[in-house]
């Protein structure tokens, strides 16, 4: 039994289990090579998140990092017990590996190699000969107490340059090598980086795996010279040089499923999360207790997943926040495929035909050419349309197939021609709507201000999204007088604060290159996104959680009018915990309040101009909110046009 001292063990059981979510790292702590230290992750001010070590002997805390970081994981200790590594960095950032030098590093020699190889034949008779008196070197080592010298350690912290975006990282057993699992255009993949401060060449991040799907779990062999991992949950092993190719384990397993007790447990694990992370301790004014007293005998009745699940559900809506329900371990994979046409209601709901009415830009029916609105779609692959025909069911399993549509410019079907296509999936699809409705929205705000405001939509506030609004916010943009900013739709995410940072940083110095007339700002000559222009933003009832945050910033930061609808009130920060048995359950676990300490879950952002669209203005061509947020920025940010 360790003999802790007085207050070391409710540092160690807090460091382990004070996380704001279930398993919220993969490796939140780690145990010193000599057993005597542990290393942990605490946050600290701002919620940053760093590593300290506590002495198991007498509690001495040691603080190893003090990163302005809130992101980290992966505590490592080095084996030769002279440094510690873990990944660090910020959510929109790529991850990064961090290495703090325990005590001063001392320089090391190539010299001292060659040396040694002199020395190689007479160590080896003496430790043969002693073997039986003194222990091998390894033994030593391991019998080599951790030292830690805290003073100027701050400047001991290095992030080491491997040029990639770090998930998880793992130390070889010789101390030589580090393990990355990182991403790089989207892709999950193995790397390695050397740690040999006397190789020969400077280090490089070599790829050792390039198949798409997620790598999990890396790890060394004892002996250092296979990587184990899993592989989209396979597991590959891979020899460590220059010539060899993942080897796949034929692992086979057979798991018989107990589903009543399999159900109590999927439950007691809802309602435990939720009763310890949910973001207001006092569970929105609900008894706890008494719901899963209530909710108890109800699971034990469930016969199916589906009333399990209902039930969890129902459970949920007890608390009455936004974020939050249960979702059961199923996967949908999209089955039919997707054309981009649209068709005359009335015709087909009067005659049974398939009359075209729109032809979405860059979709599979578009990029096929030859057809166009007004056209009829006859037959699909030679089998006549009738009355009745499912185009659904005719498409389903044919996504990314070579399918034949019949096409003529009348129902009688003359001079018939026909067009191959690839169908695309639903997914693809809503990516070409949503781009289209954009453009359409650009060029109507272009006309309503004559040629005076550019446009750009945030979709919602995932690092994707914020690129394309890096994007968005293009030369075009730029040179307007004023730029129509819109969330409606926006269903949250994490980035507002880089979006607003765009339309909040002002202009403060200009520069002219030799041979141009006109001075130029600075910001964006220097490389800095920033719109510096005036703005107005429009929100509506279904703006949620992130996008609300960004209208508070918003208008905070006094950058503009906001236009049209009050947004949702949804507005928790929120994770998920996988279940046993592969759902999930939300755990809103972060409280968000106004500059002024006043909570905005169930208080929806207020507008300025309040817009009412009339129903089915849309069919009309026409959008209030756009027309409200021309005529405002025009009237109150810009003013009239110059002769």
């Amino acid at each position: 039994m360790l003999d802790l001292a007085s207050g070391t063990l409710r540092t160690l059981v807090k460091a382990a289990v004070d996380l704001p979510r279930p398993l919220d790292s993969s490796r939140p702590f780690a145990w010193s090579p000599d057993g005597r230290w542990i290393a942990y992750l605490s946050w600290g001010p701002r919620m940053f998140r760093n590593v300290q070590a506590v002495s198991l002997a007498d509690g001495k805390q040691v603080e190893l990092s003090s990163l302005a970081n809130t992101d980290a994981d992966n505590v490592l200790w080095s084996p030769d017990r002279r440094s510690l590594l873990f990944t660090t960095g910020q959510r929109t950032e790529e991850g990064r590996v961090a290495r703090v030098d325990l005590l001063p590093r001392t320089p090391v020699f190539r010299e001292d190699r060659f040396q040694d190889l002199f020395k190689a034949k007479a160590k080896a008779d003496a430790d043969k000969k002693h073997a039986k008196d003194e222990a091998k070197p390894d033994d030593k080592l391991a019998n080599t107490p951790v030292r830690i010298d805290a003073r100027g350690i701050r400047e001991r912290l290095s992030l080491l340059p491997v040029g990639l975006d770090v998930g998880a990282a793992q130390v070889s057993p010789d101390g030589k090598t580090l393990l990355l699992t990182a991403e790089v255009a989207g892709k999950q993949n193995l790397y390695t980086w050397s740690l040999d401060p006397l190789a020969n060449e400077p280090p490089v991040a070599k790829q050792l795996t390039s198949t798409p799907g997620a790598k999990q779990d890396a790890q060394f062999s004892h002996d250092g010279k296979r990587v184990f991992y899993l592989d989209a949950g396979k597991i590959q092993s891979l020899e460590l040089d220059d010539k060899s190719t993942p080897k796949s384990s034929a692992v086979d397993a057979a798991l018989e499923v107990d589903f009543d007790s399999e159900k109590r447990i999927v439950f007691e694990q809802a309602w435990h999360w939720l009763r310890n992370t949910f973001h207001d301790p006092d569970m929105h004014g609900v008894d706890w207790n008494q719901v899963h007293a209530t909710y108890a005998p109800l699971v034990a009745s469930a016969a199916t997943p589906a009333a399990l699940y209902r039930l969890l559900n129902l459970m949920v809506g007890e608390l009455d926040a936004s974020h939050s329900g249960v979702r059961p371990p199923q996967k949908r994979d999209p089955i039919t495929g997707r054309l981009g046409l649209a068709f005359d209601r009335a015709d087909y709901e009067q005659h049974g035909r398939f009359r075209i009415d729109a032809v979405l830009p860059l979709s599979p029916a578009d990029v096929a050419g030859n057809i166009k609105q007004g056209d009829y779609l006859l037959a699909i692959d030679g089998e006549p349309l009738a009355e009745h025909s499912n185009l659904a069911e005719r498409l389903a399993h044919r996504i990314g197939d070579k399918v034949s549509l019949r096409i003529a410019d009348n129902a009688g079907g003359a001079r018939a021609r026909d067009v191959a296509v690839k169908p695309i999936d639903s997914k693809d699809l809503s990516e070409l709507v949503y781009r289209h409705w954009t453009a359409v929205n650009r060029a109507y705000v272009l006309k309503a201000s004559g040629g005076r405001l550019g446009y750009v939509h945030l979709r919602d506030m995932s690092f994707g999204s914020l690129q394309d609004f890096y994007k968005d916010l293009d030369a075009q943009n730029a040179s307007r007088d004023g730029v129509v900013i819109d969330i409606r739709n926006n269903f949250g995410g994490f980035v507002n604060a880089y979006a607003l940072d765009v339309l909040s940083r002002r202009p403060y110095l200009n520069m002219t290159f030799r041979g141009f007339d006109q001075a130029e700002p600075a910001r964006s000559i220097l490389g800095q996104r920033a719109l510096e222009r005036p703005t107005v933003l429009i929100t509506n009832r279904v703006t949620l959680s992130d996008g609300e945050d960004f209208s508070e910033g918003y208008r905070a930061l006094g950058l503009g009018k906001i236009v049209g609808e009050a947004t949702a009130g949804w507005i928790i920060y929120t994770s998920a915990g996988k279940l046993i048995d592969g759902g999930t359950v939300r755990l809103p676990f972060i409280t968000i309040t106004d500059n002024h300490g006043q909570p905005m879950e169930g208080h929806p952002r207020p507008v300025d101009i309040p817009v009412t669209r009339p129903l089915g203005e849309s069919f009309e061509r026409k959008d209030s909110d756009l027309d409200a947020a021309v005529r405002s920025l025009l009237a109150t940010a810009i003013g009239p046009a110059k002769a």
